[in-house]
């Protein structure tokens, strides 16, 4: 099935994941996906994943994370910049995401970085998504 929002589709598959309690998801590949999911990982929202090669395309497995009493650690995910509406932001304008309990993901000049890592690195770029 064709998807027109790759990224979205992630989005919405991590979210009706975790209101549903699996431990994880598998979806299809892409660079642009990995970098996104890596990204949850190192900020602690996603246990592991892993990329499992295959034909004719790649396959994402995510390890979900969650809680000592079954809470997800997720508890939204809401994508910001879409393929009809691109949201652009400066470094001096990234937004706080519940005061500093969240994340921004961004796609920048230098990769796929949180709003943290953008804020040290002082670039900007497209405002992908925002989890917390």
């Amino acid at each position: 099935m064709a998807v027109n929002d790759p990224v979205g589709d992630l989005l919405t598959r991590i979210r009706n994941a975790t209101l549903a309690r699996h431990d994880k998801l598998s979806l299809p590949s892409s660079k642009l996906k990995v970098e996104v999911v890596r990204c949850l990982k190192d900020e602690g929202f996603v246990a592991d994943f892993v990329v499992h090669e295959r034909k004719p395309q790649d396959e994402l497995t995510v390890m979900l994370k969650y809680g000592p009493n079954r809470e997800s650690v997720i508890s939204g995910i809401r994508r910001v910049s879409k393929p009809g509406l691109r949201r652009y932001v400066s470094v001096d304008k990234l937004p706080r995401v519940r005061g500093g309990t969240g994340i921004s993901i961004l796609s920048t000049s230098k990769g796929v970085l949180s709003d943290g890592e953008a804020r040290k690195q002082n670039v900007g770029g497209e405002l992908i998504c925002t989890v917390y």
